[in-house]
Formats: C-alpha cells, sequence, structure tokens
C-alpha cells in the first residue's frame, strides 16, 4: 500500500476517497466541497519518485518529488 499518510489523514478528516495501486505506484482520488482532487505517483527507474496533484490549486496540476508525502499532508491540514 502507498500513499498511507495520506490516506490516514483523509480518514480522520472523513474525507471518502477511491485508491487505486499500478506497478507499485499510488493514485488517490477524491471530492471535498463539490470539487476533484487527485494525487497520482509515477516512478523513473521502477522506484516511486514523485506525484502529480492539483491538491494545493484545483484549476492546476503540479508535481512534487522528493518527500512529496509530506508536502502533501501540509497541504491536506487546511482542508
Amino acid at each position: 500500500m502507498r500513499l498511507e499518510k495520506i490516506q490516514n489523514l483523509l480518514r480522520e478528516k472523513r474525507i471518502s476517497f477511491d485508491y487505486a495501486e499500478e506497478d507499485g505506484c499510488g493514485s488517490i482520488d477524491f471530492e471535498h466541497r463539490g470539487l476533484s482532487y487527485h494525487i497520482w505517483e509515477y516512478a523513473d527507474g521502477g522506484e516511486p519518485c514523485g506525484v502529480e496533484t492539483n491538491l494545493a490549486n484545483v484549476g492546476r496540476t503540479e508535481e512534487l518529488e522528493g518527500d512529496y508525502e509530506q508536502k502533501l499532508a501540509e497541504i491536506l491540514q487546511s482542508f
């Protein structure tokens, strides 16, 4: 299971989400206050190295790398 920190945070906030995993990368899709959000991990050389997400700005997708789970958790704290 991937993106466990994010899944746990969404559960704590009682936000329903869909989780999928393919080729070792996690994917989370959810709605909050009528807006659709996504968090999609991607890999480089087999290991997940980043995510594509619209979490910070619903209308714009951006890529996060490095400690992306921590960055995502910080953004989710404001929900």
